[in-house]
């Protein structure tokens, strides 16, 4: 016999550290899908797991309409063979892009170190002392 485990919206705000409002914006964006009795919200084990998955794909920097893109090919054909590939090339170009933003920075903080050190030189030029 299967027991139905439904979630309240507090035990999941409690377990995963939210507010009830960014689970109901999930909600909003139809990544998730309580049940309603009533006022009350009952989340179901795979709504829990979606919203692991939107949690985790949030943290590494991924768009709700990214996640959203990444749970839909789950649902369809090819399924979990198509969510994972697709997956995988949206890992890529977040690395990718990563990686730039990285490159990016230590560009502008070797400006900054240039300027810096362009100001201390004119500083000493004038007989200024820091």
């Amino acid at each position: 016999m299967v027991i139905n485990k439904y979630y309240s919206i507090s035990e999941l705000t409690k377990e995963f550290g939210v507010s009830t409002r960014t689970l109901r914006f999930y909600e909003d964006e139809g990544l998730l899908h309580p049940e309603r009795r009533g006022r009350t919200r009952l989340y179901r084990v795979a709504d829990r797991r979606i919203l692991i998955e939107i949690l985790r794909g949030r943290r590494i920097g991924f768009t709700v309409a990214e996640i959203r893109e990444i749970l839909q090919v789950y649902k369809e054909p090819p399924g979990e063979v198509g969510q994972l590939n697709l997956l995988m090339k949206m890992v890529n170009e977040k690395r990718a892009e990563l990686r730039q933003k990285r490159k990016d920075i230590e560009e502008t903080l070797q400006e900054l170190d240039g300027v810096e050190e362009a100001c201390l030189t004119r500083l000493a030029e004038i007989g200024v002392g820091t």
